[in-house]
């Protein structure tokens, strides 16, 4: 018997398949009704005539395409290979990085410019389209270089998820490495007769991701913050790839981690609580911090907690305190193994 596609169900259907899933799979309905926004999005985007040369990161890949997380993770992160999007600046480089500051801040300039002309002008319309002839009605509006969707929502305006699927682009890096995953809807393990939206996005390794994730809570610590507005979810990512064992295999790839180290050096550079440039190279090369101390860490608690209460982390209930220690561990195996292998180099 042929399956059902989800889009073709009257309202009155889908809200009723929707609340069934989530009683089978014990998440709201409506961050089900979100989540099959999400892959459609996603396949959309990379059916188009750009899609070879985007890279799906951040935490909704963790989610969506590793299975890595649990945390209620609804934004689209989106690389344009910088190599596809700026040849005129790269000049073919395999991994293209500016040669000085004042050469990064020019990249930097241009890059905004042209993207957020791109994102108007190219991936809004190819979204609208897209969205449209696969019978999902949308509002979809571009802001410099995000896209947001907007839909009317089954379930009304829970407060907490946006009826609307963000989509943000950025153009400074290669995005390598990658692979192609498989993406599904959530709802669709447990409705079998429906079919839902599909999507095989090219996702960045989750390797790569622990090391943008690990040098961005470095930066963290080095500048002793005092506040960390969803700034948390990082250090639950982390302690989620290492349970994977994503976190060993990254630490093990000493030259993935010079790359990140040297792309984050070039743009995104950032100074420390005493006004010194963090030295990112030394941070892959022995002397990473995971976890801050003293207010710093009471803040990334605090937003922790708020995250909890906000049901961001879903089923994960694990407190802040086991969450650093885990980082405190993953701190120490990675600057032992960093320090020796950049001994015997």
């Amino acid at each position: 018997m042929a399956k059902v596609a989800y889009q073709t169900l009257s309202q009155g259907d889908r809200r009723d398949a929707l609340t069934v899933a989530a009683g089978r799979s014990g998440r709201p309905a409506y961050l089900l009704e979100k989540d099959v926004w999400v892959v459609q999005t996603l396949e959309v985007l990379f059916s188009a005539a750009f899609g070879n040369d985007l890279v799906f990161k951040g935490g909704t890949s963790l989610s969506k395409a590793y299975g890595v997380i649990r945390r209620f993770s609804e934004d689209l992160d989106i690389t344009y290979d910088i190599r596809a999007f700026a040849p005129e600046l790269t000049g073919g480089s395999r991994e293209p990085l500016p040669v000085s500051r004042s050469q990064e801040q020019r990249w930097t300039r241009a890059i905004r410019s042209e993207l957020a002309v791109w994102t108007r002008e190219q991936a809004l319309p190819v979204l609208q389209a897209g969205l449209a002839e696969r019978g999902f009605a949308a509002e979809p509006r571009a802001e410099h270089d995000r896209i947001f969707i907007r839909y009317a929502p089954i379930f009304g305006d829970s407060g907490f998820a946006r009826p609307d699927v963000m989509v943000e682009f950025g153009a400074r890096s290669t995005g390598e490495p990658r692979m192609t995953r498989l993406v599904e809807c959530e709802a669709a393990a447990h409705l079998p007769d429906i079919a839902f939206p599909t999507a095989s996005p090219s996702v960045m390794l989750a390797e790569r991701t622990f090391w943008e994730k690990a040098t961005a809570m470095h930066v963290f610590c080095r500048q002793q913050r005092q506040r960390g507005s969803r700034l948390s979810r990082h250090w639950h990512d982390v302690v989620r790839l290492d349970d994977a064992g994503y976190a060993d295999l990254a630490i093990a790839d000493r030259p993935l981690a010079l790359s990140v180290a040297r792309h984050k050096a070039k743009f995104f550079a950032e100074k420390d609580v005493a006004g010194r440039w963090i030295d990112y190279e030394a941070a892959v090369a022995g002397d990473l911090q995971l976890v801050p101390t003293g207010q710093a860490y009471d803040a990334l608690a605090e937003d922790y907690e708020r995250m909890l209460a906000g049901g961001m982390l879903l089923d994960d209930e694990a407190g802040f305190d086991d969450i650093a220690r885990r980082c405190t561990d993953i701190e120490a195996r990675a600057n032992g193994v960093l320090k020796r292998m950049t001994d015997s180099s």
